[in-house]
């Protein structure tokens, strides 16, 4: 059973108890890591009394993990699937086009998620840890709006080398994901206004997209 015919199948309470301890582990993983943070002391925080309820809604702690990353996922997607319609619709795609399309959906949903977040922490663990880094990267890589972008056609500064490409896939990967969880950590802890969060997320996106832009330019066959 898939997670979104998991979520159809249950019971409302059930629902509102899935949804808290997601939070909850999104919040206690960001902050404190994955290694420090057990399968118990998320149930704790969330104020459950039943020892197991984690293992009760998710049956592992990876899939605990993997809730919360589709859920974030879901919400991007239609961000993007928008901006990839209007550029099919163009007929045209430059590389600025295309690094907008890779940054805004993700800038977009961390301006919607509001100060205080965590899923910019979250996701930056998420991709360097061992159990998770794969399963991230590809489920992330395998959404709609990435195919989609990928059939519209090679924007200029593509390359067909495997080895450059993964390359700078790495290198544009470690920009977005490690930059928003770099601002994210600055509005939790203060050191940046979060009364201007909007204004910060929108300013590191316009940044984000000229870097790739350029980093994809200067990185060619």
């Amino acid at each position: 059973m898939t997670l979104s015919e998991t979520a159809a199948s249950i019971s409302p309470r059930s629902a509102l108890a899935r949804d808290k301890l997601m939070h909850t582990a999104e919040r206690l993983y960001a902050e404190h890591g994955f290694a420090n943070v057990s399968i118990r002391k998320i149930g704790e925080a969330a104020g459950q009394r039943n020892k197991s309820v984690v293992q009760y809604h998710f049956s592992t702690r990876d899939e605990l993990i993997h809730a919360i990353l589709a859920r974030h996922m879901a919400a991007i997607e239609k961000h993007r699937v928008a901006m990839v319609a209007a550029l099919g619709e163009s007929g045209e795609m430059s590389l600025r086009d295309w690094a907008t399309c890779l940054v805004l959906p993700s800038i977009e949903h961390h301006i919607d998620v509001g100060t205080p977040s965590w899923y910019g922490r979250f996701l930056a663990q998420a991709v360097v840890e061992p159990s998770l880094r794969e399963y991230t990267i590809q489920a992330h890589l395998n959404m709609p709006s990435f195919r989609r972008l990928e059939e519209l056609g090679q924007p200029p500064g593509r390359t067909a080398d495997p080895e450059l490409s993964a390359q700078r896939g790495a290198m544009i990967r470690q920009l977005i994901v490690h930059m928003s969880a770099e601002l994210e950590a600055d509005l939790a802890d203060r050191r940046a206004d979060p009364g201007t969060a909007e204004r910060a997320w929108r300013r590191l996106g316009d940044n984000l997209i000229t870097a790739i832009t350029g980093l994809s330019s200067a990185l060619r066959e």
